[in-house]
């Protein structure tokens, strides 16, 4: 561990906080094999966290099918919210920990991982209030003397497999309706980011909340983690990462025909029309595209500009990009932190290299130009077209691409044109026009004159082959739950 991890981690108030031990039958446990994660900045070795096996998510899931019953019987969406704010609480109570961990295991600046922890707090705050909302209806039925009403009962046990891109909130908005609804969960968090879900494990331990609820099995080992998607007790699956891995998950779950929740990738277009309140524009591309060094999946992937745009929108961009600093996420001047691996900074590459090879300009960025670390400088491209490997492609990276276009027709076709349909984006001071495009982007989320989508109260998910299933927001609960309908009849016999 370098002088820089040893700083910031003896920093911290709470340092138990700061684990590599799995969390299994309401135990923490410290496995013999263990995998390393690093530190992006400097790709140090940050630390080493328990390698779970197949057995270690055997016992887990057998250990949270038999907590699912009594936590549900046992408990109202009363108590189940009380026991949510609580642990809501102690993630804010220790927001300047999470962070640090955070933002050490996956490069983000201090600033951007605090905003995440809270962000990630804010999906426990709703699902605690929306634990005593879940309702059932009466329905007027066609048979005298007999009423049918519904009730809604949690799913079982649930299995959550989350990305490195957001370690946080990517649990929390996935755990959090699950425990509001009734369901233990089994969580495998990703590799390259585990610590930040061990830290919200054991505050979700002290706000309350029964251990055997929650099970953490950290891992690199895939066929382990799939007993998530094949095991018969898991009843839900909820996965957020590539499309290739979701779909070979869904293939093993349908063995057991369980319910899925799929965020997969993205290709999100943002388009600017000429009509664009071109300041605004570039403040929402500067978010949706550089947050996290661009490695969201809802983030900006292929920029379309009219073209009685382009000339400004992209002189307003370069000037915005060229005030990033690159470095360290917890130093506190940087404002763009590294990409999480060598292969992120491949990628990026890549897709430069062949955009410009096939006619593009670099207008700013375009290399790795620190010396250490996984970075990539934040790079904007001009003259790109449908061609090139970005069109196709989901970079996950600083790398703004700028599409000129003339017609609105065409820049539907362009946007469209793509397997994905996760999140869209467009500015126009024409409401018509801002009615018109909503509709016909065939996404799951837009941003009409914003780059900020994301919120607890509003519905995450995309279509197409971006996946199925919302997250967040009042449908977020539905996820999590069966519709169990009650016929109960001849309630005339033994009336006098």
């Amino acid at each position: 561990m370098s002088s820089y991890h040893e700083q910031h981690l003896q920093s911290l108030r709470n340092k138990s906080l700061f684990s590599g031990d799995a969390f299994i039958d309401g135990q923490w446990i410290s496995k013999e094999k263990q995998f390393v994660v690093y530190e992006p900045s400097s790709t140090s070795i940050l630390g080493k966290v328990s390698d779970c096996d197949l057995e270690d998510f055997q016992t887990a899931i057998k250990s949270a099918d038999q907590a699912q019953h009594s936590y549900y019987e046992n408990t109202t969406g009363t108590q189940r919210g009380a026991l949510l704010r609580r642990w809501n609480d102690l993630i804010l109570e220790n927001i300047d920990d999470i962070a640090t961990i955070l933002s050490l295991e996956n490069g983000k600046t201090l600033g951007e991982a605090k905003g995440e922890v809270a962000y990630a707090a804010s999906f426990i705050a709703w699902f605690a209030e929306e634990a005593t909302r879940s309702y059932g209806v009466t329905i007027p039925s066609s048979t005298p003397h007999t009423t049918l009403m519904t009730v809604r009962e949690p799913v079982g046990v649930c299995g959550i497999i989350t990305p490195w891109n957001f370690p946080a909130a990517m649990i929390t908005r996935k755990v959090g309706p699950a425990l509001a609804a009734g369901c233990s969960v089994v969580i495998k968090p990703p590799s390259e980011t585990p610590y930040t879900c061990i830290a919200l494990a054991k505050l979700a331990v002290k706000a309350g909340l029964p251990p055997a609820t929650i099970q953490v099995c950290p891992t690199k080992d895939r066929q382990a983690a799939a007993e998530l998607a094949k095991n018969p007790l898991v009843k839900k699956l909820s996965f957020t990462g590539s499309t290739g891995v979701g779909k070979k998950l869904a293939e093993l779950a349908v063995g057991t025909l369980k319910k899925l929740s799929l965020e997969l990738g993205g290709n999100a277009p943002f388009i600017v029309f000429d009509d664009a309140n071109l300041d605004l524009a570039v403040e929402g591309a500067m978010f949706c595209k550089f947050r996290c060094s661009g490695q969201t999946c809802v983030c900006a992937n292929r920029l379309y500009v009219q073209k009685g745009a382009a000339k400004a929108f992209v002189e307003k961009l370069v000037k915005a990009v060229q005030s990033l600093k690159m470095g360290p996420g917890l130093d506190q001047s940087t404002t763009q932190g590294p990409l999480v691996n060598k292969a992120a900074v491949q990628k990026v590459k890549e897709h430069v290299d062949d955009a410009v090879s096939k006619g593009a300009k670099v207008e700013v960025g375009g290399k790795a130009s620190m010396t250490s670390g996984f970075f990539f400088d934040p790079t904007v491209l001009s003259g790109v077209t449908p061609g090139m490997a970005v069109s196709k492609e989901e970079t996950f990276g600083p790398l703004a691409p700028v599409f000129e276009f003339e017609t609105e027709d065409e820049v539907l076709r362009l946007a469209n044109d793509t397997e994905f349909g996760l999140a869209g984006y467009f500015f126009s001071q024409d409401i018509a026009r801002a009615m018109r495009v909503a509709h016909k982007l065939q996404v799951g989320m837009v941003g009409v004159n914003t780059g900020k989508i994301s919120a607890a109260e509003a519905p995450f998910g995309g279509v197409k082959e971006s996946g199925y299933g919302k997250e967040g927001s009042l449908y977020g609960l539905e996820e999590y739950q069966n519709i169990k309908s009650i016929t109960i009849g001849n309630q005339n016999v033994g009336a006098e």
